[in-house]
């Protein structure tokens, strides 16, 4: 996600790197309200941001816990700003261009020729990946959702009020429940790996999870620990994205 000083949140994609910040701290301004912004934390009267790392499975995993006071503050920035396949560019940097102040990696629609993109409200892809394929919808009230792609169409998602929906996955958690098996992965990640996922706690309040992996000093994470530590900060809608 991308978290900019002119109250946008944005979803990076074709990117693959960790939360990123960007802000500096008596530049960044919402409505003309200087950002306050430490270590771990920013905050600008309309967009509050905490950024916590903690050690379980072996592993580090960061966790920026995020409020905003209204949904239009949750968009979505597309790698060198262009619609295509495998344009890639570092999180990092197109939380710069964006102007963010905070920024995760999103679903790398680009190295898939099918499955539903939408950003900001427009169709970029309507093609059926599987019909068993599980999206992320996020719709103007900010509230998230997780469809499968054979029970309703891009169009039917977007009259419905869909502004974003991503397409990786699996989805973890759905109504406070993990919905993930101990033994389900992904054929993109077998194993305990480095993880990006994204989840609501409620209105308005999200975290975006990190996680470190495949090396020494962490071992990574499985789907299943990634849900139940997620579970663990409250989350009741929780989704995979590309860790």
């Amino acid at each position: 996600m991308l978290f900019r000083s002119d109250g946008v949140v944005g979803q990076s994609v074709n990117t693959a790197s960790s939360v990123s910040s960007t802000a500096d701290a008596e530049e960044n301004t919402t409505e003309g309200a200087s950002a306050t912004v430490t270590e771990n934390s920013y905050s600008d009267g309309n967009i509050s941001i905490t950024i916590t790392k903690y050690r379980e499975y072996d592993t580090d995993i960061y966790v920026a816990d995020v409020t905003v006071t209204d949904a239009s503050y949750l968009k979505t920035a597309f790698a060198d700003s262009t619609y295509g396949k495998n344009i890639t560019e570092k999180t990092s940097v197109i939380a710069d261009e964006s102007g963010a102040v905070l920024a995760i990696n999103g679903d790398f629609y680009g190295a898939q020729n099918s499955g539903y993109v939408i950003r900001n409200g427009k169709i970029y892809r309507d093609t059926v990946s599987d019909s068993s394929q599980e999206d992320l919808v996020i719709y103007e009230d900010g509230s998230f959702e997780i469809v499968t792609e054979g029970s309703i169409s891009a169009s039917e998602l977007l009259a419905g009020g869909a502004v974003q929906v991503l397409s990786f996955g699996p989805g973890l958690i759905e109504n406070g429940e993990i919905s993930v098996t101990e033994n389900e992965e992904v054929d993109k990640a077998k194993t305990s790996n480095p993880r990006t996922a994204i989840g609501q706690i409620s209105d308005l309040h999200y975290v975006m999870v990190v996680s470190d992996g495949r090396t020494n000093e962490s071992s990574g994470l499985s789907l299943n620990e990634l849900a139940e530590f997620m579970q663990g900060l409250g989350v009741t809608t929780a989704y995979n994205l590309d860790g």
